[in-house]
């Protein structure tokens, strides 16, 4: 379980987003957390005396060397955990052919628990030592394996999003959900035991996971509709228009439905709560329903050009819009875990739209992509009112990011004439997982 500790404060560079377009910098900050990890103020300008009175409470400063930062935790969007041991396979398999040849036969294995134990520790770890301070995880359709990963979040202290795969149709025997009701039943019984262990949702939420409409029938998801509509405040997410094939075969199952969004939004899963992965080929109308009802965008860029159909999803437009957007790394569907890879890949697929759009769409900046890992991540897990920047009265998930030679990365090195703003970039751009010397969430060291 998480252990709250005394209060105490860090002094030094915070970077966070305060908009798609605006970052804040702020190079002598002071950030004061109460017992349970919570921000109870951030300074600016802090000068030595301020420093003093604040020691002098008791409070002890933690205080940052130049070369170092504080930037808000990284998080995922779109997660598929038993995929953490498959990452960069089968590339050469368009997305319907991936799922039966390599990701199928993989994840069935977590029906064994033993074996879901010993992959999640790894992968919970593996996320934590990057940054990830929250995920939203695709289990396997085992609801015990799911089970576990739920319980090592919450002893790792990562927070997540924690979802079973509900799929009782398209996929192999030996890979599927016994029926409908089982799917049903065990979604509940998941749903169940995460407000067992963690009552109050403070690091572990459920989410309900149809895999996508081709997995299930009309049946199985007005069930999951209806467990939504039972509490709107549940969180839902699925993948929406992510490949042509997947677009066609989903058309030829569900023929009465001209598109995917009043597909979804028939069955009550297509609301403010809802985490739609990919979004990469939607019409008109479509973008006109998912910014009517608020959908989360989980934009994946390292696997929507790694793996079968290249694809760059209309994120411009997205943010042009309004709507919320995060990044996802997507597991097996890419070939990285890592949420730096993913913001290199967003402006390396924008400049990719800019250029095939005659200019119109506009590449993405260093500072819109670091809004979609953090800040705007929050805002599609719909958890902005708690993480994503350091405002005051939200949990202190972040990162100490360092970029001293000692770290041993082969990021740029910091000049004696590098500002915080420099920094801060030669980061995003070329730094790994060995410049982010710490990773807090809600206060509490989880590296």
């Amino acid at each position: 379980m998480v252990m709250k500790q005394t209060g105490k404060a860090f002094y030094g560079a915070f970077i966070h987003s305060l908009g798609a377009q605006e970052v804040e910098i702020i190079a002598n900050g002071l950030i004061i957390l109460d017992a349970s990890g919570k921000i109870i103020s951030l300074s600016k300008d802090v000068t030595p005396d301020e420093l003093s009175e604040v020691s002098s409470k008791g409070i002890h400063i933690e205080k940052l060397k130049r070369g170092e930062l504080f930037v808000p935790g990284f998080i995922d969007t779109h997660n598929h955990a038993p995929q953490w041991a498959q990452r960069g396979m089968g590339r050469e398999y368009e997305i319907l052919e991936w799922l039966n040849t390599v990701t199928f036969p993989h994840e069935s294995r977590f029906e064994d628990p033993a074996y879901a134990r010993r992959v999640y520790a790894l992968l919970v770890e593996g996320f934590l030592k990057q940054g990830v301070t929250t995920a939203s995880y695709y289990g396997s359709l085992h609801c015990e394996a799911t089970k576990i990963l739920a319980d090592i979040c919450l002893e790792k202290g990562q927070r997540a999003l924690v979802g079973k795969c509900n799929m009782a149709r398209e996929c192999p025997g030996y890979y599927s959900d016994k029926s409908n009701a089982t799917s049903l039943q065990e979604t509940e019984e998941l749903i169940n035991h995460i407000h067992t262990i963690d009552p109050e949702g403070s690091l572990v939420k459920p989410v309900l996971t149809p895999r996508f409409a081709i997995c299930c029938d009309e049946e199985l998801l007005a069930g999951l509709g209806n467990i939504a509509k039972r509490d709107p405040s549940t969180m839902i997410q699925t993948h929406f228009v992510e490949a042509r094939q997947e677009i066609a075969r989903t058309k030829e199952l569900f023929p009465q439905f001209s598109n995917e969004a009043d597909l979804y939004e028939s069955f009550g899963l297509f609301n403010d709560h809802t985490i739609m992965a990919h979004c990469i080929w939607p019409t008109d109308y479509e973008v006109d329903r998912m910014l009517q009802r608020n959908i989360g965008v989980a934009h994946c860029p390292v696997s929507n050009t790694t793996g079968g159909e290249w694809g760059a999803a209309p994120i411009r437009r997205y943010l042009d819009l309004g709507m919320k957007v995060g990044l996802g790394t997507d597991s097996g569907g890419g070939f990285s875990s890592s949420i730096l890879d993913a913001m290199r890949q967003a402006i390396i697929t924008s400049n990719a739209r800019q250029t095939h759009s005659d200019g119109k769409e506009k590449t993405l900046s260093v500072t819109e992509v670091f809004h979609l890992a953090t800040l705007g991540g929050a805002k599609v897990c719909c958890l902005d009112d708690k993480i994503g920047s350091f405002a005051v009265g939200k949990d202190f998930d972040a990162l100490r990011i360092s970029m001293l030679p000692e770290t041993g990365g082969a990021s740029s090195m910091v000049e004696d004439e590098d500002g915080v703003e420099v920094m801060f970039e030669k980061f995003v751009m070329t730094g790994d997982d060995r410049n982010i010397a710490s990773v807090y969430v809600r206060g509490r060291s989880v590296k």
